[in-house]
């Protein structure tokens, strides 16, 4: 293996090769029991397409790897410089990790956060555990491994939401995920526990705005222009939150830059790099909020493998910054370049 990174893949032109990991809503097989939302966090074809394409305008050869197993039957032969990784993996908790893990173990630069990074992540109560210890505001929790354990929940107010505790993309969340009382409570912890066979995550929910923050960087990560998260027309949600069904619906929108004061503004931006560096996420990310009706902004998650989709945000906060799709994406492969020293 060390051979083949030495090697790497650039050509005799010294141009770079960039091998390209992911995982695909086409590929993914539905199984008896599985819900509508299974294959929720994986890409269109069309999404990879578009970044493939932006890879390649910025002057690298790219090669298609596609999701773990893949990259498993290829590891040995890949003959690539560094591989951008999107892929979200197969199952369990640490699915996201699959992938890093096994670019790390060969000595193979990858783009993006590392396999403890995306693993402590993608479970919201191990995140969160770090948020409590860096002194990141975060709403008020508890986890349950199925509704008979809910005897005591006094340290929470209603109204709560109910959430899975390692799952991405909205997977989980409708309208009935915020609950008002011990019955609503129940019922979406079961439905939860059941459906995602997982334990719960509950929250006491934030009544208020939705906020969401991309970086781009490592040493001096760059903190994106914040972007709202607008549904049904309204800025102010109170109630209403981000749901899986709201993803690809036209009600919801984002505002960027969002309509907040300069002082608002910049107590999310600097909460957002504050729980980038906290996590040690690498390249890129993006984090998400909520602020009450009394403007105290609280960290919801971080996602180091965000969506790179042009309908996502990054496309948004590009243009928001006077850059193209291609050059956002240039900027977060040049910043793992350089953190490899590959330039």
């Amino acid at each position: 293996m060390l051979e083949l990174i030495l090697a790497g893949g650039s050509d005799e032109t010294g141009m770079k090769t960039v091998g390209l990991t992911y995982d695909l809503k086409t590929d993914y097989q539905f199984k008896e029991g599985d819900p509508a939302d299974a294959n929720a966090e994986f890409d269109h074809p069309s999404t990879i397409d578009v970044i493939a394409e932006a890879i390649a305008s910025n002057g690298f050869k790219i090669k298609r790897i596609g999701n773990v197993n893949n990259l498993l039957e290829k590891l040995d032969s890949l003959d690539v410089d560094i591989v951008f990784n999107i892929s979200e993996g197969l199952t369990g908790r640490n699915r996201e990790s699959q992938v890093p893990i096994l670019l790390e173990m060969a000595g193979i630069p990858f783009v993006g956060a590392d396999a403890l990074t995306l693993g402590m992540t993608l479970d919201k109560v191990m995140a969160k555990k770090i948020f409590i210890a860096e002194k990141i505001p975060t709403p008020k929790f508890f986890e349950v491994k199925n509704a008979q354990d809910l005897v005591n929940c006094d340290h929470c107010k209603f109204p709560m939401i109910v959430k899975p505790r390692f799952e991405g993309s909205s997977k989980g969340l409708s309208e009935s995920s915020r609950v008002q009382n011990m019955e609503e409570l129940k019922k979406q912890v079961e439905f939860v526990t059941n459906t995602y066979k997982q334990p719960a995550l509950i929250e006491e929910f934030i009544s208020g705005q939705e906020f969401t923050v991309a970086i781009v960087g490592n040493d001096n990560p760059e903190v994106m222009p914040t972007v709202q998260i607008k549904i049904d027309g309204r800025y102010k949600l109170n109630d209403k939150f981000y749901t899986f069904a709201r993803i690809t619906s036209d009600r919801l929108e984002y505002i960027c830059p969002a309509r907040i004061s300069q002082d608002l503004n910049k107590k999310i931006s600097d909460l957002a790099l504050k729980t980038y560096r906290a996590v040690e996420c690498c390249d890129f990310g993006r984090v998400d909020f909520r602020v009450d009706n009394e403007g105290k902004p609280y960290v919801l998650e971080i996602n180091p493998l965000p969506s790179l989709s042009t309908e996502d945000v990054f496309l948004l906060v590009a243009k928001a910054i006077g850059a193209t799709y291609e050059q956002m994406i240039g900027k977060i492969l040049d910043s793992a370049i350089k953190r490899h020293n590959l330039n």
